[in-house]
């Protein structure tokens, strides 16, 4: 079965509608899916009602950000109920602080001769699709390049958005145990999202995996869609080293090249999968 449990939605940071996202996904193949938005449960009605239309199996999901040592990271969770009252709430908070956060985006860009930023990114976010959520960076991204700041999103993130720039407005997440534990509380079976993105060290990886181990995680996202073999091939070691489910997923934010849903590397076969004990 052609499984995806990561890929995101328009509630976020993705292009597709959730409509969209479960006609693409069956177009693709993928039997069974989750969708992980950002740090919001919005699209999931949506999606588990299109998967129904579709014929493709649906897996709540989300994707939660978190601190650890001063590093943002990334927590995915799935299984939940939707109206799970913790994560709800959890994920309210976390709503208010990215409007804050796109707020100062905007403030910043204006300073630097750019105007009415917040608009025209929330513009760009609600022509792909409804949300309530704040706009991203990518939505701001958009907005300069249909300004005529930049010529591409590429530039927009190399001058103006990307790490250490003026827009890279750093958030204060809650701490990574309790995103792994108001998940935990949900009901959720939870995954550590893409370890080999975050800039450690092979010791402070480990050190990571431990404490997300330590806070009642329960597997690793061994596969990010095309990432290298030999990325896999540590994360396998420390899956196995630590007892732990593997979970994969596209990480699909929108069509492009080199991102498509269901299209990611194979899970080495001895692994234990995250994805057969949410569909069985």
């Amino acid at each position: 079965m052609l499984v995806d449990l990561h890929c995101h939605s328009t509630a976020s940071d993705g292009a597709l509608n959730p409509a969209a996202l479960a006609a693409r996904a069956k177009e693709q193949g993928v039997e069974a899916i989750a969708l992980t938005d950002h740090d919001t449960l919005d699209g999931l009605a949506a999606m588990q009602t299109a998967c129904a239309e579709q014929g493709v199996r649906w897996v709540s999901g989300v994707e939660l950000s978190a601190n650890w040592n001063g590093v943002t990271v990334h927590v995915l969770g799935y299984g939940f109920a939707l109206d799970a009252p913790a994560l709800l709430a959890h994920a309210e908070m976390l709503r208010e602080g990215r409007w804050q956060r796109a707020e100062e985006i905007g403030k910043r860009l204006a300073r630097k001769g750019m105007p009415d930023a917040l608009a025209g990114a929330q513009a760009v976010q609600q022509a792909q699709g409804e949300s309530r959520n704040a706009p991203a960076r990518p939505h701001f991204a958009d907005f300069l390049v249909q300004q005529g700041y930049v010529k591409d999103r590429s530039e927009a993130f190399r001058k103006w958005l990307g790490a250490g720039k003026i827009g890279d407005v750093k958030q204060h997440w809650p701490e990574l145990a309790d995103a792994v534990g108001v998940l935990r509380k949900a009901g959720a079976w939870v995954s550590l999202a893409h370890p080999m993105h975050y800039e450690l060290t092979r010791t402070k990886r480990y050190r990571l995996i431990s404490a997300f181990v330590e806070a009642g995680g329960q597997a690793l996202e061994v596969v990010n869609g095309r990432q290298e073999d030999t990325q896999i091939g540590q994360l396998a070691i420390q899956c196995r080293e630590m007892g732990l489910l593997a979970s994969a997923g596209s990480d699909f934010h929108g069509p492009s090249p080199w991102s498509e849903l269901g299209r990611m590397k194979p899970v080495p076969q001895d692994l234990r999968l995250l994805a057969e004990r949410l569909l069985s």
